[in-house]
């Protein structure tokens, strides 16, 4: 099977440093200066592992970090379609998206989040199928795996067992807006990738309603009436934390990590180093997050900031999750993907989900 693999190397960097993407130039120097590090390679390497015998695929990619670099450790031969040069942009990802299909490969494995996706359809639009390793900060999109390792699968699975292809939304918001906690999101348009429900993500839904904020006033009330003192509160992002952090007495940020002790808000919009800052003089910590619409994702889409280290800081046994009862119905299950399988693993499981006032539910954790 031809395979495609194209990598967009600083997907995701912004997430630890509390940037929320890396969408412009600027942003992607300001991520550098706060000590970002890139993961993508990383993540290409983790789904490509799991693919199954990759002697039985003939690669085609971008050169150096576009794909080259991560193949080289992994195959014998490859063939390069495109040099993109020492610095990569959104042009070079479109570029390289066309070269690939006119290679003939069978379907493009990418990796990246949102912008990616969104690059990568400019150029191949639904004349090709794709699988997208999810790597961003943004992914709301319905052609990304679930994980890594799911990424994998489904490549393996569309060559084994010939999975049919369907079109997935391919959704973005803007990150300028997203930075000033603002979310602007639209369908971008619609890619073919293999359909497996349960290796691939559904897009984000939207949920709201009044129904919808009395529980979350509820969870809100019952979350302030049992604050433990001295302990630090790590809130995660999402519309159900804003309201809790109203209930809470602070000003919430809509799409950020905030930090609260005692009462006081500690820290606003906080990245990895501030929160790792804060746990260093922390004798207790928590951690409080929501499920990422129906996707179910509690760790590792729009919350990098609550790193690996910060988890495990932490501790997986003080992590708190909270979701009203709708978002509860629609999700099934939640789901992680830290970036570090280790970890992954020990979060596994089931765990308890508040969905009300004194109100909890049990739900698997893939």
């Amino acid at each position: 099977m031809k395979v495609g693999l194209l990598v967009n190397p600083i997907a995701g960097m912004g997430g630890s440093v509390g940037l929320k993407g890396t969408d412009s130039n600027e942003v992607l120097q300001e991520a550098r200066r706060r000590g970002a590090v890139p993961m993508a390679a990383d993540r290409a390497a983790e789904a490509l592992r799991s693919a199954g015998d990759l002697e039985a695929y003939t690669f085609y990619t971008a050169g150096g970090e576009m794909g080259e670099n991560v193949l080289k450790n992994l195959v014998d031969r490859m063939t390069v379609v495109y040099d993109p040069g020492r610095t990569t942009s959104d042009e070079d990802t479109r570029a390289a998206a066309r070269a690939l299909m006119d290679a003939g490969i069978e379907v493009l494995v990418f990796v990246g989040g949102d912008g990616t996706a969104r690059d990568v359809m400019d150029a191949v639009g639904d004349r090709l199928v794709v699988i997208g390793v999810p790597s961003g900060v943004k992914m709301h999109s319905g052609v990304f795996a679930n994980t890594p390792r799911d990424a994998g699968l489904v490549l393996r699975r569309f060559r084994v067992d010939g999975l049919p292809s369907r079109p997935a939304e391919v959704m973005d918001i803007d990150e300028a807006e997203f930075r000033q906690g603002r979310l602007s999101a639209r369908l971008y348009g619609h890619m073919l990738t293999p359909e497996d429900p349960g290796l691939i993500q559904p897009f984000k839904l939207i949920l709201g309603g009044g129904t919808e904020d009395e529980h979350k006033e509820a969870i809100g009330r019952y979350m302030a009436e049992n604050l433990r003192p001295g302990t630090a509160y790590i809130l995660g992002p999402g519309t159900t934390m804003e309201v809790i952090g109203r209930e809470l007495g602070i000003d919430k940020t809509l799409l950020g990590v905030d930090v609260l002790k005692d009462g006081e808000q500690i820290a606003k919009d906080a990245d990895e180093r501030t929160l790792l800052s804060i746990l260093d003089g922390a004798e207790d910590a928590r951690i409080v997050v929501t499920p990422i619409g129906a996707q179910g994702f509690i760790f590792g889409r729009g919350n990098q900031q609550i790193s690996p280290r910060v988890i495990r800081r932490v501790g997986v046994r003080n992590v708190i999750v909270v979701a009203t009862p709708l978002k509860m119905k629609d999700t099934k299950r939640l789901r992680v993907d830290t970036g570090d399988p280790a970890l992954d693993e020990e979060l596994r499981g089931y765990g308890k989900v508040v969905i009300g006032y004194g109100t909890q539910l049990m739900a698997p954790i893939e």
